[in-house]
């Protein structure tokens, strides 16, 4: 949070914002960049003109009126979509005979995307944040939230390609420049591009990835054999509106996870929201595995705090303990054969989010905390003072607006 004072004659600029106060992410209005918004400061008996400027993204409805159709695909904040305006498309601007790494985020709030770059292959080296092994490929499938580093050899006929991102739902066409943007080497006329989509014949599989530097799964290699083994079944509830894990609906509770642990919490059952606290020792390894099948899949999962390997990917049955891929995102998969499987030893005290990256599923509980080192929480997050005089501050700011 931060706080500020703005007047008497300023532009005040608002946004739709992801922030998370107390430790949970949520929308918000954000003004000049801050939640509580600055305090606009004035004299009794003069104006104050503020000129506003409010900022949308790329959902065309109101949010009460829709669940989760998105309108358009952006890439670096420029797209178009169905029926709408021809307007500006992102360019990447390359030189013949130069190679370039590129960076590809997934920020969605919901889609997977499928990436490609007419005309070229990509060489892998990187996900979410840790080098792998060079992988050449012709097309990725990238999931919300994960990241991957490509390099590309700009060694095509000096033109304009497309760079596709079909999402898994929506509008699954490029008609017009939907789900695009262009490629466009140095010389080329500034013109779109007239290449024309290809089959991926190279695409990428989560099992083909392997770290950099060898770096095997924790544990023995066999199934099970952790010191912790726990099986996360996903189900909808009985209404078919709200996600649970092992039949537990996550609910953000009043006090935040950290807070009750520093409060003197120590037993995951006194530890709110039941039934949604993993109690785990440090020092212990750990296997996670997590069933497909549950609708709405693939669902990406993201674990905070942790890079784990993943032994088993999603659509595949082959288990890797000695070079799997370490990352922070997975995709649970789609189909009741797919068990994705992840280890990780408990070296990181404090309390966890595992959840689904798709905001509308974690809106509907998809999430549970890994309570790690309980014992110790205190002891390593210590709160300084001006930790504990911020909620005071807060208050007496809050007091002072009315």
């Amino acid at each position: 949070m931060a706080f500020a004072s703005i007047g008497p004659i300023t532009d005040l600029h608002i946004v739709n914002s992801p922030i998370s106060p107390d430790g949970f992410l949520r929308d918000a209005v954000v003004a000049e960049g801050t939640f509580p918004g600055p305090i606009i400061k004035g004299k009794k008996g003069r104006d104050s003109p503020v000129s506003i400027a409010s900022h949308a993204d790329q959902y065309h409805a109101n949010s009460l009126t829709f669940f989760s159709a998105f309108n358009s695909t952006l890439i670096n904040g420029l797209g178009r979509s169905v029926n709408g305006t021809k307007s500006p498309l992102a360019v990447v601007s390359v030189m013949h005979g130069k190679r370039y790494r590129f960076r590809l985020l997934n920020m969605a709030c919901d889609p997977n995307y499928n990436f490609t770059i007419d005309g070229h292959s990509m060489t892998i080296i990187e996900a979410d944040g840790v080098s792998v092994k060079p992988y050449v490929v012709d097309s990725i499938q990238i999931y919300a939230s994960q990241r991957y580093s490509f390099v590309l050899n700009a060694n095509q006929t000096t033109s304009n390609y497309w760079i596709r991102a079909v999402p898994n739902s929506g509008a699954q066409v490029f008609d017009g420049g939907i789900n695009s943007a262009i490629l466009r080497y140095a010389g080329a006329a500034n013109a779109e591009p007239k290449t024309p989509s290809t089959p991926s014949v190279r695409p990428m599989l989560e099992t083909n990835l392997h770290p950099l530097e060898a770096k095997p799964a924790p544990g023995a290699a066999e199934p099970g054999a952790v010191d912790i083994q726990l099986e996360l079944n996903v189900t909808l509830t009985d209404d078919q509106t709200r996600f649970a894990i092992n039949g537990a609906t996550f609910m953000p509770p009043p006090v935040p996870v950290l807070l009750q642990l520093l409060s003197g919490a120590k037993q995951a059952a006194k530890i709110v929201p039941s039934g949604s606290i993993y109690k785990l020792p440090r020092g212990k390894t750990v296997e996670l595995n997590i069933p497909g099948g549950v609708v709405g899949g693939g669902h990406p999962i993201h674990v905070h705090g942790h890079n784990f390997a993943v032994v088993r990917s999603a659509g595949s049955d082959v288990v890797n303990y000695e070079t799997p891929v370490w990352r922070d995102t997975f995709n649970m998969g789609s189909t009741a054969s797919d068990n994705a499987t992840i280890r990780f030893v408990t070296d990181n005290t404090g309390p966890w989010f595992l959840h689904c990256h798709i905001d509308w599923h974690l809106q509907g509980g998809f999430a549970v905390v890994l309570a790690e080192d309980i014992p110790n929480v205190r002891t390593v997050d210590q709160p300084t003072q001006a930790w504990k005089d911020f909620c005071p501050a807060y208050n007496r700011s809050q007091s002072n607006q009315h």
